[in-house]
C-alpha cells in the first residue's frame, strides 16, 4: 500500500470525535434500527462494520439452445471492514459475475449455489447500508453535478434531515469525490460537452455513497480511464473505506489497474475462467507467484504480470514458437493448485469460518462507532430509511421537468415537427366548407390528427429510453419506487404535452375550418392531448418490455399500426371481422374513442346540404354520424374522452404492475434455479464423475 494512503488512514484514526460529531450524526439518520450495543451479543468497538463472506459459491449460466456454463467455481473469500478488495482476473473470469452475486444482483438466467454471508448471516443488503455503482454512468445528461446529487439526496436522505442538511450532505460528498471545481458543469453526453469520463465515474460514485453505504460494490470504477484518473478515482474510493471514522468494505471488480492503483488494494481476488488464483494481501500476491516458478520482472506492473500468466485467450507458446512452453491451462492448473494447498488458503478458510460465527445482527440493524457514542449520549434517534412517497413525487417531478425542458429530443423538436404538419394539414384542407363533398375531407383530417400526428409521438422514444435506464438504475439501488417514477413522469410532460397539444392543434383546426366556438376548439386539444399521453404510457409499457431502442420503436409502431386499423376508419365498425378485429380489437384500440369523438364533436348540430336523386336536401350531422361512419350514438363525446382518460390510468398502471410482477417473479425464478443447481455442484465436486468438468449439463 502506498504511503499516501497510510496518511489517509493515519489522518483520519486520529481525529477526535468532537471534530466530526455533527457528520456522524447526519450520516445516522439513514439508519433504519435504533439498536443498543447489547443487540450484537457483545460490546461495541471501533473495528465493527460490515464483514461479507462466500464459501463454495457457483453460478451457473443458462442460455436458450445451448448447454449450461458455469461461470463461478466453488470460490471461498472475504471482504473485512476499513479495506478494499480488488476482484481482478482477464476478460470473461468472471469478475462481473462474482461481485453481482455477491451484491444479489443475478439475472433470472443464472442460479446460484454456496453460502453468501453479511456479518455472519443470509440476509439480503439493507436499502442505506450498501450501495453499488455500475461500470456504464447512467446519467442524466441535461443536469449538473449539483443538481444530478442534490436531487437524488432529496429523493434517499430520510424525512427528518432538512433541505439545508441535504444540500449540506450533496456538497460535502462532491467535495470528497473532487468535483467541487465541476459543480455546475452538465453531464454531458450524445452532442453535448460535459463531464469527462473520470468525473462521470465519480459523480456516479457521488450519487451512491449519499446514505453513507457501509458497504460499497463497484463495477469496473477504472473503465475507459487513463492511469492518470484511475489513480485518483480508486485514491478516492480507498480514502472513503475510513472516511467520518466509519470502517467501510469496498469491494471492486478491476480489469488491469496500474502500479500505483494495485498499491492502493488492501486484499486481492485474482480469477481464472471462474476459478481462484489467489486471494490474500495484495502486497503478497508478489512473493506467491514468484515461489510457484513466475517472478515479476524488476519495473513491470504487478497487475499487467499475474493477467499475462494467467490469460488463456493468447497461448504464448503458438505465438513465440517455443515447443516446450508450458501451455496457459497448466500454469493455472498449477497456480490453483498451489494456492490450494498454501498456507494463505488455509487463513483465507479461517477468516471465513470465524465471520460466518459472528453475531452482530442483520445488516440494516449494524451499528458504527459513532452510532454507539451518539447512542450514549443521548443524541441517536429513530429516522425513516429514505424520504417519503410525496417527498419523492414532487423530486421526480422537478427533476424529470428540468430534463424535459433542457433535452432537445424530449418534446421541442416534436413540437417544430408537429407546427410543420399541423401547417401541411391546413393547407390541404385548407376552407373545407359544409358541402356534403367535404365530408370525407373533415373526416380523414380528423382521423389523421388522432392517429397519425399522435403515432409521431414515438420519435421521444430515444430521450424517454436514456430516462428509463437512469430510473431502472435507481430503482435496482433502492433510491425510490415505480409508483413515484410514474407520477413524477406523468405530471413534468403534461406542460409540455398540452403545449403540444395547443399549438399544432390550432393550426390544424381553425385553418380547415371546423366547427367554430371554443368548446368544440377544446375538446378537440383535450382528445389530441390524451392521444399523445397515451402513446406515451404505451411506449413506457414497451420499453418496460423490450428495453432495446431498436426493437422499441418498432414493437410500439407496430402495436399501434394494428390499433389503427382496427379503430373504425379504414373498415367501418360493421365491416370489421368479428374475431379478434371487432371482438376485442376495436373496443381495445384507444382510436376508436379518438375517432367518434372528434366526429361527433365536429358533425352534431350542424347540417350539410346535399344533392340526393338530382334534389337538394339537407341532412343532419347524426344521419351521417350513424349511417356512414357507424359511430355508436348511444353515449355523448364526453364518455368518449373519458374513456381516454381511464386508459391512461390504465396504461400507468400496467407498468407498475409489469415492474412490481418482474421484481416479484425474478426471486423466484433464481431459487427455483438455484435449488436445481445443488445437484449440479455436488457432481463438479468430484471431477472424476463427469467428464465434461462442470462445463455441460
Amino acid at each position: 500500500m502506498s504511503s499516501l494512503h497510510h496518511a489517509n488512514k493515519t489522518d483520519h484514526q486520529s481525529r477526535s470525535l468532537s471534530n466530526y460529531s455533527q457528520e456522524i450524526k447526519t450520516t445516522l439518520e439513514v439508519e433504519t434500527t435504533h439498536q443498543t450495543p447489547g443487540d450484537h451479543g457483545g460490546e461495541m468497538s471501533e473495528d465493527q462494520g460490515v464483514s461479507l463472506s462466500w464459501e463454495d459459491l457457483w453460478v451457473v449460466v443458462s442460455k436458450r439452445n445451448e448447454c449450461s456454463k458455469s461461470i463461478l467455481k466453488g470460490l471461498t473469500g472475504y471482504a473485512l471492514p476499513g479495506q478494499m478488495l480488488a476482484i481482478m482476473g482477464p476478460s470473461g473470469c468472471g469478475k462481473s459475475t462474482l461481485l453481482d452475486t455477491l451484491a444479489g444482483r443475478l439475472g433470472t438466467n443464472t442460479r446460484q449455489t454456496g453460502d453468501v454471508l453479511i456479518n455472519g448471516r443470509k440476509q439480503t443488503l439493507a436499502y442505506g447500508r450498501s450501495a453499488y455503482v455500475t461500470q456504464e454512468d447512467t446519467l442524466l445528461a441535461t443536469l449538473t453535478v449539483r443538481e444530478a446529487v442534490y436531487y437524488s439526496a432529496q429523493l434517499q436522505l430520510p424525512e427528518s434531515m432538512s433541505k439545508f442538511e441535504k444540500k449540506e450532505r450533496a456538497e460535502m460528498t462532491i467535495r470528497e469525490m473532487g468535483l467541487q471545481d465541476a459543480m455546475d458543469t452538465r453531464v454531458g453526453g450524445w452532442g453535448a460537452k460535459g463531464l469527462s469520463g473520470g468525473q462521470k465515474r465519480r459523480l456516479s460514485i457521488c450519487i451512491e455513497i449519499l446514505t453513507r453505504p457501509m458497504l460499497l460494490f463497484l463495477d469496473e470504477p477504472t473503465s475507459g480511464l487513463d492511469s492518470a484518473a484511475s489513480y485518483y478515482v480508486i485514491n478516492r474510493i480507498a480514502r472513503l473505506g475510513h472516511k467520518d471514522g466509519l470502517r467501510r468494505t469496498v469491494i471492486a471488480s478491476i480489469h488491469q489497474p496500474s502500479s500505483d492503483v494495485f498499491q492502493l488494494f488492501d486484499t486481492l481476488c485474482l480469477l481464472s475462467s471462474g476459478k481462484t488464483v489467489y486471494f490474500g494481501p495484495a502486497s503478497a500476491a508478489n512473493e506467491f507467484f514468484a515461489s510457484n516458478g513466475f517472478p515479476c520482472p524488476t519495473l513491470q506492473n504487478p497487475s499487467d504480470h499475474f493477467l499475462k500468466i494467467i490469460n488463456k485467450d493468447f497461448e504464448r507458446d503458438l505465438e513465440e514458437g517455443v515447443s516446450n512452453a508450458v501451455s496457459t491451462e497448466e500454469v493455472i492448473l498449477t497456480l490453483t493448485n498451489s494456492f490450494k494447498s498454501s498456507e494463505n488458503y488455509q487463513r483465507v478458510q479461517a477468516e471465513v469460518a470465524k465471520i460466518s460465527k459472528l453475531d452482530r445482527g442483520g445488516l440494516q440493524k449494524s451499528k458504527s462507532y459513532a452510532s454507539f457514542i451518539l447512542n450514549e449520549c443521548g443524541g441517536l434517534e429513530k429516522d425513516k430509511s429514505h424520504a417519503g412517497l410525496i417527498t419523492q413525487c414532487i423530486v421526480l417531478t422537478q427533476r424529470s421537468f428540468v430534463n424535459m425542458y433542457r433535452d432537445p429530443g424530449y418534446y421541442w423538436l416534436r413540437l417544430a415537427v408537429y407546427i410543420a404538419i399541423a401547417l401541411a394539414l391546413a393547407t390541404v384542407f385548407y376552407d373545407n366548407g359544409f358541402h356534403s363533398f367535404t365530408l370525407q375531407g373533415k373526416a380523414s383530417l380528423l382521423m389523421f390528427v388522432s392517429s397519425f400526428l399522435t403515432f409521431m409521438a414515438i420519435g421521444g422514444f430515444p430521450s424517454f429510453l436514456e430516462d428509463m435506464k437512469v430510473f431502472q438504475r435507481e430503482r435496482l439501488n433502492g433510491h425510490y419506487g415505480a409508483t413515484a417514477y410514474a407520477i413524477g413522469n406523468t405530471f413534468s410532460s403534461v406542460p409540455y404535452l398540452l403545449l403540444i397539444s395547443i399549438i399544432p392543434g390550432a393550426l390544424a383546426y381553425f385553418l380547415p375550418g371546423l366547427q367554430k366556438g371554443w368548446e368544440h376548439f377544446l375538446y378537440f386539444v383535450m382528445v389530441l392531448f390524451a392521444c399523445m399521453m397515451l402513446v406515451e404510457s404505451l411506449m413506457l409499457i414497451v420499453a418496460t418490455i423490450v428495453p432495446n431502442f431498436l426493437m422499441g420503436i418498432i414493437t410500439g409502431a407496430g402495436i399501434q399500426g394494428i390499433m389503427i386499423l382496427s379503430g373504425g376508419f379504414f373498415r367501418l365498425p360493421n365491416d370489421l371481422p368479428k374475431p379478434i378485429w371487432k371482438y376485442p380489437m376495436f373496443y381495445i384500440a384507444f382510436h376508436k374513442y379518438a375517432y367518434q369523438g372528434l366526429f361527433k364533436n365536429e358533425f352534431l348540430g350542424q347540417t350539410f346540404p346535399t344533392q340526393l336523386e338530382g334534389t337538394s336536401t339537407i341532412i343532419t350531422g347524426e344521419e351521417i354520424l350513424r349511417k356512414q361512419w357507424q359511430v355508436e350514438m348511444g353515449y355523448s363525446k364526453w364518455v368518449d374522452l373519458a374513456i381516454l382518460i381511464g386508459m391512461i390510468v390504465l396504461y400507468r398502471v400496467l407498468f407498475l404492475v409489469i415492474i412490481k410482477t418482474k421484481e416479484k417473479v425474478k426471486p423466484i425464478i433464481a431459487a427455483f434455479r438455484s435449488v436445481h443447481t445443488k445437484q449440479f455442484t455436488q457432481v463438479m465436486a468430484n471431477p472424476t464423475a463427469t467428464p465434461s468438468h462442470g462445463e455441460k449439463l
